[in-house]
């Protein structure tokens, strides 16, 4: 069950959507949803909607807020040269930082829709690296986390996530598709060698022959084997650490 609302975010009103439970079922932990590059659209919807249907509340904001109306874009957008410099300069235009500080309107958000207790954070693409940093910057609140084909996740960046592994509290689960310039090896190693030094509950997997996005329903990448297998690797992390 879909409602959207809108949060009073770090820099403005952003819109988003709740999912609860199709069969009426009670729910009381909570997930946020961090969104792929090309915004909140059906497939994502359709795949928060499912997680909601394992029993939690799910919280699918709007991280491009700050830009007003744009799109409507697809997982195909990005093959088009004019939709992929928007939705390129909209991800250089919203920082880690600002979605940690609007994380924190995330979590209020979570807990006025009757989340209680720890939650989870899961994130494709530019959303993987948030929903880590999110778990780092809100280690009381975030019990685990996860990101698919998430990009630059431990990057020459000051803001790359690998760089606050000391902060995380919960248990993170990567999953790596098998090629993604957006996630070379020696970052994935980098990240690695960061979450054992930090003393971090991780499991990095590689989805071997997987591209990225292989995930996302509407991505010309998608792999209903692969998708499948990332279901039940997410489903089994918040089950074991938000029961």
């Amino acid at each position: 069950m879909k409602q959207e609302i809108e949060i009073n975010a770090a820099d403005g009103v952003a819109k988003a959507a709740i999912f609860r439970p199709d069969n009426g079922a009670a729910a009381e932990r909570g997930i946020i949803f961090y969104m792929d590059a090309m915004g909140p659209r059906q497939a994502l919807y359709a795949m928060a909607q499912r997680l909601a249907d394992s029993g939690y509340i799910v919280l699918l904001p709007d991280l491009f807020y700050r830009f007003g109306t744009y799109g409507p874009f697809n997982g195909t957008s990005f093959g088009d040269p004019a939709s992929r410099e928007t939705i390129m300069g909209m991800v250089r235009g919203t920082s880690q930082e600002m979605t940690k500080r609007d994380s924190a309107a995330f979590l209020d958000a979570l807990k006025a829709a009757g989340a209680i207790g720890p939650v989870g954070t899961v994130g494709y693409c530019m959303g993987g690296a948030r929903a880590l940093t999110a778990a780092a910057a809100y280690s009381d609140r975030v019990a685990a986390a996860a990101t698919f084909h998430g990009g630059n996740l431990a990057s020459d960046a000051e803001d790359s996530p690998h760089r606050l592994a000391a902060d995380i509290k919960g248990r993170l689960y990567i999953g790596v598709a098998g090629v993604d310039n957006s996630f070379p090896p020696e970052q994935s190693a980098r990240l690695a060698e960061a979450l054992r030094i930090g003393g971090v509950d991780h499991a990095i997997e590689n989805y071997v022959g997987m591209a990225h996005g292989w995930t996302v329903p509407d991505h010309g990448v998608y792999d209903e084997t692969g998708a499948e297998r990332h279901w039940k690797r997410l489903l089994n992390l918040f089950q074991e650490t938000l029961a």
